[in-house]
């Protein structure tokens, strides 16, 4: 899957803090009610956003209507970068989980600024080399993986994003989760991370505080999410 949490390969997290602040001077806001979509995979890619407040989903669904979520993103992360580079229409479907508060950037807006500052090309190659790699980690996952390690690769980007350290090394994942979200994640079917998450908190690999999954023992889950 992608990253959860800020986006940790996007246009702004690459650029110098002057060039994105420059960059992102001309922004409007926009809000988003919680489960209120953002945009459609289809769309016209005419923008990016910068989340500011909230959370957002990026899904894609099959002709049957199965989902499969590729990232959950939080403050600081960037939907719809690629979309002001190609301006072909939306690859997925972007969805807030919270009430959000965006910055909105045009891809006019975005050529207008290029054409002022030709520097930062070289910033959308590191970027897109980036993206790249992450598409191999993506693939190699999904071909390679067990169930289980798909799984846990899922809980451990979680917790990567939304996770506290606690007593003895121990993290809570501040984000409520459920069974059918973390198999749309994990690209498997519910029953399977069902039969996973029960065998992993009978031996209290995971455990559940309140609806927050905590991860009793993160190493032997990242020896299941090796390749």
């Amino acid at each position: 899957m992608a990253a959860a949490g800020p986006a940790k390969n996007n246009l702004l997290s690459d650029l110098p803090k002057d060039l994105s602040s420059e960059l992102m001077a001309g922004a409007t806001t926009r809000k988003l009610d919680a489960n209120e979509v953002l945009f459609l995979a289809g769309d016209p890619g005419d923008g990016l956003y910068r989340v500011d407040e909230g959370l957002l989903k990026v899904s894609i669904a099959s002709a049957s209507g199965a989902e499969r979520i590729l990232a959950i993103l939080g403050p600081g992360a960037v939907v719809g970068d690629l979309a002001i580079i190609d301006g072909l229409p939306r690859s997925a479907t972007v969805t807030a989980l919270r009430d959000c508060k965006l910055s909105f950037l045009s891809r006019a807006a975005f050529d207008a600024f290029v054409m002022k500052e030709p520097r930062t090309y070289k910033y959308l190659v590191t970027m897109l080399a980036a993206r790249l790699r992450d598409t191999d980690q993506l693939v190699a996952a999904g071909s390679f993986l067990p169930l289980k390690g798909r799984v846990a690769r899922a809980l451990l980007d979680l917790a990567h994003a939304f996770g506290n350290e606690v007593a003895g090394g121990r993290v809570v994942i501040r984000q409520k989760v459920s069974q059918s979200e973390l198999a749309a994640m994990a690209g498997i079917a519910r029953e399977n991370v069902s039969r996973i998450m029960n065998d992993w908190m009978r031996a209290k690999t995971v455990t559940r505080l309140s609806g927050y999954y905590c991860l009793e023992k993160p190493a032997a889950l990242k020896r299941e999410s090796e390749l």
